[in-house]
């Protein structure tokens, strides 16, 4: 059964040799967030530069990938998170979650964000950016941890009681600044604190002069379906107003929620 499934992949890229490489191309991009040019794309996939262009080029007009024009490098779009997003009725999450998103922006005059789960990780797939002069600036798709973000956090807290034990006990806990957690009793702690309290801080835990506050959103059967935090530059939002954040945060989840129900 094993080698007759081996030899039907194999007999699929036989026959898509096209479609394998464009694939590729995707995989590629994904683990490579500063992008990566023609040639070392063609390099790495091993396939002829000219053909290798025409792939990168059919992937732009489809609009999975995007090119840096200064430093021609290429990176992929959120139209794969996009497709991949969760869907109510055929309405996307981010389209439940927009109108509530720049409520939310106009209310604490910082920089919003949708996330969703992605094994022990968290991406990015929306934004609605401050329009102050000095903001946050985030890309789609960014990956994130579990450890040392609010958003991360809260998709860990959110996790089944002895789920979110066997993460923790295969986490490393990396330090990036200061105030990062990195003992797994304290982390068991805040994860507690989190589900008591509905929401997560992130006192410049993962960024030095970045605060964000985090809440989850849920579906009608009470699973996490996505975070959406708010994260602004400290000096703006110190830590004494997180409290006063957090209700807003938590009433723009309630809204994406409800729409995501209806």
């Amino acid at each position: 059964m094993e080698h007759s499934k081996s030899n039907k992949a194999t007999q699929a890229l036989t026959e898509a040799p096209a479609l394998d490489r464009g694939l590729a191309i995707l995989e590629l991009l994904d683990a490579a967030s500063q992008g990566m040019n023609l040639t070392e794309i063609s390099i790495a996939i091993d396939s002829p530069k000219n053909s290798t262009s025409r792939l990168v080029q059919t992937l732009m007009a489809r609009d999975y990938l995007e090119r840096d024009d200064a430093t021609m490098q290429f990176r992929l779009t959120g139209k794969l998170l996009r497709l991949g997003q969760p869907r109510v009725g055929g309405i996307s999450l981010v389209a439940c979650s927009l109108d509530a998103m720049r409520a939310l922006r106009d209310t604490v005059g910082e920089t919003v964000q949708i996330g969703i789960p992605s094994g022990d990780e968290g991406v990015i797939i929306e934004k609605i950016e401050s329009n102050r002069a000095v903001r946050i600036g985030v890309e789609h798709g960014l990956r994130f941890g579990l450890h040392n973000n609010a958003p991360g956090k809260v998709l860990l807290a959110c996790r089944p009681a002895k789920e979110r034990e066997r993460t923790i006990n295969r986490l490393k806990l990396t330090r990036s600044t200061d105030r990062t957690i990195t003992n797994k009793d304290a982390l068991k702690k805040e994860c507690e604190l989190i589900v008591k309290q509905g929401y997560a801080v992130d006192w410049g835990e993962a960024d030095e002069g970045i605060n964000c506050v985090a809440a989850p959103i849920r579906d009608r059967h009470n699973a996490l379906v996505a975070m959406l935090w708010v994260s602004g530059i400290a000096g703006r939002m110190p830590k004494s107003f997180f409290a006063t954040v957090a209700i807003a945060v938590i009433k723009a989840a309630n809204e994406i929620e409800r729409r995501l129900r209806a």
